[in-house]
């Protein structure tokens, strides 16, 4: 019986490599994040806008048209200003997902779904830093790929979550 498990996570496990040729490492901006657009920092008050957010990921092909991955998103934010000046940083962690549905010599067309964990870094003026955890997520309906060269490409995005409602990046192909 072990020998069979062990048979059948070898055939699956080559059939995923043989398909997973291809990777890339991507970097990115986004705007307006889900920190931004809900209370992802414990309830404060007086909270800025964030500046964006900086992402970056690996990308590892599973199919012709699907690519599945990890990615790490930073972000943070400050109070309004005043004795009680307090900072906030953000580091979103998420398995990502990529189905390109449309493709030709110049540009790709794809949807992308991502789900994680976001952990607030509340650092409060005066008193003990601590850490909140919320749901991360990021739903981008279009986004759109131009290659470069072979090994580079650019791309935008537009959708919603923890990565930015707006993305522009870069992504190296190996």
């Amino acid at each position: 019986m072990k020998k069979m498990i062990l048979c059948t996570a070898l055939a699956v496990a080559s059939a995923v490599g043989a398909n997973a040729q291809k990777a890339e490492i991507t970097a990115s901006y986004g705007a307006y994040t889900q920190m931004d657009a809900t209370n992802m920092h414990d309830g404060w008050h007086g909270v800025n806008t964030a500046w964006g957010a900086l992402n970056l990921g690996a990308n590892f092909r599973v199919t012709n048209k699907l690519w599945i991955g990890p990615s790490y998103t930073f972000s943070s934010t400050t109070t309004k200003g005043g004795p009680e000046h307090s900072s906030i940083a953000y580091h979103a962690i998420m398995m990502n997902a990529r189905y390109g549905y449309y493709r030709n010599s110049i540009v790709s067309l794809y949807a992308k779904v991502g789900l994680g964990v976001d952990i607030s870094h509340m650092q409060p003026l005066g008193r003990d830093s601590y850490n909140k955890t919320y749901c991360a997520f990021q739903l981008v309906p279009i986004g759109a790929q131009v290659d470069l060269s072979r090994s580079w490409a650019m791309y935008a995005e537009a959708g919603f979550g923890a990565q930015g409602m707006f993305q522009f990046g870069f992504k190296y192909k190996f």
